[in-house]
């Protein structure tokens, strides 16, 4: 297997920091550092800080498509179970860092968007793909039987992505599940029985 080039263990380590950080408490240092690599090889590979943002970004969506892919727009199972599933995955990886990273889309949101209007924008096209995913999902529930055919899904969809991210926020604040555990009770015993 070829070892990491310097740009990959940067976008790699530099993620972690960044998720345990945020974009204004994550210096180049700090990212060079974890990777392990040379200062001058960060503006070697990026021409600045809001560019290597964007990417490491990117990189974190990359992982959100991938549960997408594996959860909402999953066909082999019934659309709530998919919806369920999803929201279990990010509990565990929120668990994992014991509730202290959040998301990064909406650690991003709050942090990040109004000082980099391509950050902003990219989380614009982030929160839409998201949306679409659930709305693909809640489509799919109503089609099943599983929600009644007056649904409106593109609000609930809309609803319960905000509704999840402030539930996270509010996980990480606290540093527990609780929020999440309130989060999923609601949606599945009221908002979608």
């Amino acid at each position: 297997m070829p070892k990491p080039s310097h740009r990959e263990k940067l976008l790699q380590e530099g993620l972690k920091v960044v998720l345990g950080q945020g974009y204004a408490g994550a210096s180049v240092r700090d990212i060079v550092r974890a990777a392990g690599v040379p200062q001058g090889s960060f503006t070697n590979h990026f021409t600045s800080k809001e560019a290597f943002a964007q990417e490491v970004l990117d990189l974190y969506f990359a992982l959100v498509q991938g549960n997408i892919h594996k959860t909402l727009r999953n066909d082999s199972l019934p659309p709530l179970r998919r919806l369920r599933a999803w929201i279990d995955l990010q509990i565990a990886f929120l668990k994992k860092a014991e509730f202290r990273t959040g998301c990064l889309i909406g650690n991003f949101s709050i942090e990040a968007s109004d000082q980099s209007e391509l950050i902003r924008q990219r989380l614009t096209e982030m929160f839409k793909d998201i949306n679409e995913s659930i709305v693909y999902c809640l489509k799919a529930a109503v089609d099943a039987d599983e929600l009644p055919a007056s649904t409106d899904v593109r609000e609930v969809a809309s609803f319960l992505y905000s509704s999840w991210q402030g539930a996270i926020l509010q996980s990480k604040v606290d540093l527990n599940i609780k929020p999440l555990e309130r989060f999923k009770k609601v949606l599945f015993g009221q908002i979608l029985h």
